[in-house]
């Protein structure tokens, strides 16, 4: 067994939309990023990532990397996911907490957990979301960005 930890934040603004486990997600604001933006997913590549001892996602996709702008993060795990294959790593389970004041995420967890069940080929009962607010605390609590943690065990 293999533990591995992930951790993402950007920057958020005004927009109508925002990506998060894969899902686009209306609200007030969109996320500023090279990529899809995708904390969640970004946050879970980093702690397959670590847990296999790969190194992170910015080895495997840099911002610097102009091909790479506006990738999808689904494509960024698919590439990690195959990896992980041929390896012949598996996943044991999944625990994301999305850490923001917007959008609320507890109405599309389910779908979230159904996605990413769906994209890992694994049971959705390996994959735990949650979400907490700061209070009105740092960058999350004054509406300036969202961050998100990710623990993966896998053998």
């Amino acid at each position: 067994m293999r533990i591995g930890q992930g951790y993402d934040a950007h920057k958020i603004k005004p927009g109508k939309s925002l990506t998060l486990g894969g899902i686009e997600i209306d609200c007030d604001y969109s996320i500023e990023a090279h990529s899809d933006g995708d904390i969640i997913i970004h946050a879970l590549i980093d702690s397959l990532l670590g847990a296999a001892a790969y190194g992170d996602l910015g080895a495997y996709f840099p911002s610097e990397d102009e091909s790479l702008k506006d990738i999808s993060s689904v494509s960024m795990l698919l590439t990690v996911m195959e990896k992980l294959k041929r390896d012949n790593f598996s996943i044991v389970n999944i625990d994301i907490t999305y850490v923001g004041e917007v959008p609320k995420i507890i109405p599309h967890r389910d779908i979230i957990r159904k996605n990413l069940s769906s994209i890992l080929e694994i049971d959705i009962n390996k994959i735990s979301c949650k979400a907490t607010t700061t209070d009105g605390l740092g960058f999350e609590g004054n509406l300036e960005g969202i961050s998100c943690h990710c623990i993966s065990l896998i053998e």
